[in-house]
């Protein structure tokens, strides 16, 4: 099951985008993680300086 971005968090600083190894996170006015990319790998929670990113 992919991470998940809660937007109310997410100030789209970019560490998640840098750190994911598959590409699976895009960016825009709301980032996103793709569930057929993500592995579950978890850097992108460790990235996150809000705590944005959680098991979906």
């Amino acid at each position: 099951m992919a991470h998940k971005i809660d937007p109310d968090l997410c100030v789209a600083c970019g560490s998640c985008i840098d750190e994911c190894p598959l590409g699976a996170i895009s960016s825009g006015d709301v980032y996103k993680i793709d569930p057929d990319v993500c592995a579950d790998c978890g850097t992108c929670v460790d990235a996150c300086p809000n705590g944005a990113i959680s098991p979906a």
